[in-house]
C-alpha cells in the first residue's frame, strides 16, 4: 500500500538523500582528501561540497525539518562561497511558500526540476529463465561498474566520482549482464528504511533490451532482504528513466525545484 505523499513522506525520502550526499563527502574525504570536501547541518538541513563543479554540491532536506530563516541561507552560503561555490538547495515543495519567496527575495532563481517517485517494497516475483544476470559487485567489478556507469550516461567526469561512489559507506553497486556480456550498473543507498536507486545507466548500444527493469527488480530484492520498506528514485520530468520506474510500479511524490544563487562576482 502507498503511503500519503505527504511532508512525513517527503522528510523520509529527502533525508536520505541527505544521508546519501553526506556519505559521499566523507568517501571523498577519505579518498581525494586534497579535494576539501566537507558537508555541514544547519536547519534541519545538509548542505554538502564535493568540488565546486561537482552535481552533488547542493543542500538537502532544506525548510523540511525546520521552518526555513535568513539565518539558515547566510550560514549556508558562507559554507559554499567560503569555497568558491554557488549555492544550490534541491527544495521539496512540501517546505512551503514562505520557504520559496525567501529563497526569491535573496535572488535565488529556479534551475531544474525533478520527480521524486516511490513505492512500497515488495518481493519481486521470481525471475523468469533468461539470458540477462544481475549481480552485486565485489573489489574487482570496480573498474568495469565505474566504466559502465561513465559509458551509459556519456559522463567522463564520472570515472573521477565514480572512483568516490565507490568507496561510499552504504553504497551498493550492481552489474547487469546479457549473454554474458555487461550491458547496465546501478547503485542502491540504505538510509532508515528507505532504499534509493541512485543511478543507473545502460550503455547505449544495449538499451531497450531489459537491464534496466531487471536492476530495479534485484535492487528491490536487495533492500526486501534489508528490510526496507520504500524505495525511490529522482527523475527528469517526462524522461525515459520516469517511464521506465512507472512501468515498475512507481509513483510520483513530487516534483521538486533545484534553486540556485551563483558565487559573487566579488569571489569569482
Amino acid at each position: 500500500m502507498f503511503p500519503t505523499a505527504d511532508l512525513a513522506l517527503s522528510r523520509r525520502l529527502e533525508a536520505t538523500e541527505a544521508y546519501a550526499c553526506a556519505m559521499f563527502a566523507e568517501a571523498q574525504k577519505r579518498v581525494r582528501p586534497e579535494g576539501g570536501a566537507q558537508w555541514i547541518s544547519c536547519g534541519g538541513a545538509v548542505a554538502a561540497f564535493n568540488g565546486i563543479a561537482s552535481p552533488v554540491t547542493q543542500t538537502f532536506g532544506l525548510g523540511l525539518f525546520e521552518d526555513l530563516t535568513d539565518e539558515t541561507l547566510n550560514t549556508i552560503e558562507s559554507f559554499f562561497f567560503g569555497r568558491g561555490a554557488a549555492t544550490d538547495h534541491e527544495v521539496s515543495p512540501f517546505a512551503g511558500i514562505p520557504a520559496l519567496e525567501l529563497l526569491r527575495g535573496r535572488s535565488y532563481t529556479p534551475i531544474e526540476l525533478s520527480n521524486v517517485m516511490y513505492r512500497p517494497v515488495a518481493k519481486p516475483a521470481p525471475a523468469e529463465p533468461g539470458n540477462i544476470r544481475v549481480y552485486v559487485t565485489t573489489p574487482p567489478d570496480e573498474a568495469v561498474w565505474i566504466d559502465t556507469m561513465a559509458r551509459g550516461w556519456q559522463y567522463d567526469n564520472f570515472r573521477e566520482l565514480g572512483t568516490i561512489a565507490a568507496a561510499c559507506e552504504g553504497n551498493v553497486r550492481f552489474l547487469a549482464e546479457i549473454g554474458g556480456q555487461v550491458g547496465a550498473a546501478g547503485t542502491l543507498s540504505i538510509h532508515q528504511g528507505v532504499a534509493l536507486f541512485a543511478g543507473a545507466a545502460t550503455l547505449p548500444e544495449m538499451r531497450r533490451r531489459g537491464l534496466q527493469s531487471a536492476l530495479i527488480d534485484a535492487r528491490m530484492q536487495h533492500a526486501f532482504e534489508c528490510g526496507c520498506d520504500l524505495l525511490m528514485i529522482a527523475v527528469l520530468p517526462g524522461s525515459d528513466s520516469q517511464r521506465n520506474a512507472e512501468r515498475n510500479g512507481f509513483r510520483v511524490a513530487y516534483t521538486r525545484t533545484k534553486w540556485r544563487l551563483p558565487l559573487p562576482l566579488t569571489q569569482v
